[in-house]
């Protein structure tokens, strides 16, 4: 068999090639979801991605005979560094054909490049960082992914643990439907909580969405600082990011948590745009545009969401507002026409979340990994 190749990514057509090599890699598989391309080409502008301010990255291909057989890409995420004080490199991006010695060359240049710079251990999948994509898909291959999740065939993980890479840590992705009500016992000890607490929430107001943004901000920094990967984000990345998401926002479902009109907590969940995107294999034109709307905006189709986030600052912590804030967004949910939702991603080490949502009923149906290995 010809021999791989490693190819460093460096002008705009094969950063292209390195975006829309997945399309091909899956193609015909039902549950796969193309990016849209031009969300991506934006991503990986260094100039216009605040990300880059605090992190520098590398993309390679894997070729073979002129083909593509694979792609990663590194990241040196320094603010991730300096806030765990650790010398990790991550690997991201990595999509490839089931073939061992491609995972192998890939990952060797990887780690001799990140050794290069100091790096001391190699993590991932992270795409680049744990606000972004990450972790590979262990369990739940049977159904297409949430709004920003990933996706990938059974055998990567175990490509990736050939290689020698050890779990790190396990992802949880749960499922509640609108047919799951919430017990009563369990939304009677929500409001009693609330009360105690002397809270009120309220949903997001998206006429003032920069002030919005800016609160949720503080609380997303302080609410998440000791959870393991977690990385800040700075003023510009994550108001970068609240433009990105801001077309797709429903207020009905994007809480904040106030006392004495302070902000203390927050929840988001997001409408699934994958079940559009689905349809449009990463193009929005010529057609595209108009099947995006269709699926949007006129016909309503989107019936699920992805609770992505949600934190409450340390001071109101162990009160139970976790558990307030998930059965709100059940109730606002269903009364929004939504039919189900994936909360996800939660680590697996923490007990309180994970316990509030399996009192609720939801039920665990997909975990995704991120691995390690020293350099």
């Amino acid at each position: 068999m010809a021999a791989v190749e490693i190819v460093e990514v460096e002008s705009p057509s094969q950063l292209k090639k390195f975006i829309t090599y997945p399309n091909q890699l899956y193609k015909g598989d039902p549950n796969y979801v193309a990016p849209l391309i031009s969300e991506r080409l934006e991503f990986f502008d260094k100039q216009k991605n605040p990300f880059y301010q605090t992190a520098t990255t590398k993309e390679y291909l894997a070729m073979r005979e002129g083909k593509i057989v694979g792609r990663i890409g590194t990241c040196v995420n320094y603010a991730h560094n300096q806030h765990h004080l650790e010398k990790v490199g991550f690997f991201g991006f990595l999509d490839l054909i089931d073939d061992y010695e491609v995972l192998t060359m890939m990952m060797r240049v990887a780690m001799i490049n990140l050794k290069k710079i100091g790096m001391e251990k190699l993590r991932g999948p992270v795409s680049y960082s744990t606000n972004h994509e990450c972790g590979v898909l262990i369990e739940g291959f049977d159904s297409p992914p949430k709004i920003m999740m990933t996706y990938n065939q059974p055998y990567l993980p175990n490509l990736l643990e050939k290689f020698g890479f050890k779990k790190a840590m396990d992802l949880h992705a749960y499922r509640i439907t609108k047919e799951m009500s919430i017990p009563e016992r369990v939304t009677e000890i929500a409001e009693k909580l609330l009360n105690r607490v002397g809270a009120t929430i309220r949903p997001m107001k998206m006429s003032r969405f920069d002030d919005e943004v800016e609160k949720i901000h503080q609380i997303y920094n302080a609410a998440w600082e000791e959870n393991w990967g977690f990385v800040p984000m700075t003023k510009e990345e994550f108001f970068y990011l609240g433009k990105n998401l801001k077309q797709i926002v429903d207020p009905k479902v994007a809480l904040i948590v106030e006392v004495d009109k302070k902000p203390i907590g927050f929840a988001l969940a997001l409408p699934d745009i994958n079940q559009a995107l689905i349809k449009l294999h990463g193009k929005l034109f010529p057609f595209g545009l108009i099947k995006l709307l269709w699926n949007t905006k006129i016909s309503n189709k989107i019936d699920s969401l992805r609770v992505l986030t949600m934190g409450v600052i340390p001071e109101y912590r162990g009160r139970g507002l976790d558990m307030v804030l998930y059965s709100r967004i059940h109730t606002d949910a269903v009364k929004a026409g939504y039919n189900w939702a994936e909360m996800s991603w939660i680590l697996e080490t923490n007990q309180p979340m994970n316990n509030a949502i399996e009192r609720m009923g939801a039920q665990l149906y997909k975990k995704y990994r991120i691995v390690e290995m020293p350099i």
